[in-house]
């Protein structure tokens, strides 16, 4: 018995240990990797929105996944999101809320993704129907309690007060045939000035890991619920 509770503190210990480390080697990249953005990793699905409102980035990150549903479904899906309904998305919201000291947000847990940014402070850039939606703002993600200022698409492409960072991001959903699509996520983030910059950097390389997640987490629940929504109208297609 005792050796078996010994076995299995070790294992505890030696899961832990394996977190930490491979969150410490996130870190270390993320920094050293900070204002050199990857080339698109998708030249097929660039976005032609965010080229005109962020042509120029310190950050970008895209993420996207198949889905056997049709696009005006799947960003419908992205669209209601709830994020925080997900145990393990809300324990990284409440992870960055107890390291930097925020207020929690846990009231915002019945509104969809796309209402929930607007009720931030994020505002609207542009917006195709069916399709996509950009969102862009203003903020200090470094304080405890960030505020999310929104611009006009024209206030938001000319902005550069000091102190700031300009953060643009999108839920797309690309149709590949009436019954398969392409749900995409892409952020871009780039500072006003030098100042903003170190914080920023130092801020990303150690929330990246959980941010990159959230949006893996994202894109696996928006294919799970668009699928399950979707059978009834595969089946009316292939019939």
């Amino acid at each position: 018995m005792k050796r078996g509770v010994a076995s299995f503190f070790r294992w505890i210990g030696g899961g832990a240990a394996l977190a930490i480390t491979t969150y410490a080697s996130y870190v270390v990249i993320a920094w050293c990797r900070y204002g050199r953005p990857r080339s698109v990793d998708y030249p097929q699905r660039s976005d032609v929105y965010l080229d005109r409102w962020m042509p120029m980035y310190d950050i970008v990150e895209r993420h996207e996944t198949q889905i056997a549903a049709p696009a005006e479904l799947t960003f419908s899906v992205a669209r209601s999101l709830h994020l925080r309904r997900s145990r393990l998305i809300d324990v990284i919201f409440k992870a960055r809320e107890l390291v930097l000291g925020g207020d929690s947000e846990e009231d915002g847990n019945e509104m969809g993704l796309a209402d929930q940014a607007k009720a931030w402070g994020w505002g609207v850039l542009v917006e195709e129907p069916g399709h996509e939606i950009v969102f862009g703002a203003v903020t200090q993600p470094w304080v405890a309690n960030p505020a999310f200022r929104a611009l006009t698409p024209t206030e938001f492409l000319s902005f550069h007060e000091p102190g700031y960072v300009k953060i643009a991001w999108t839920l797309r959903a690309d149709s590949l045939d009436a019954t398969n699509s392409v749900a995409v996520t892409e952020t871009r983030v780039a500072p006003t000035d030098p100042t903003s910059r170190a914080k920023f950097r130092q801020y990303w390389s150690f929330v990246s890991p959980g941010v990159i997640l959230i949006r893996r987490l994202a894109l696996r629940l928006v294919r799970v619920e668009a699928e399950r929504l979707a059978i009834p109208t595969i089946l009316k297609v292939e019939s």
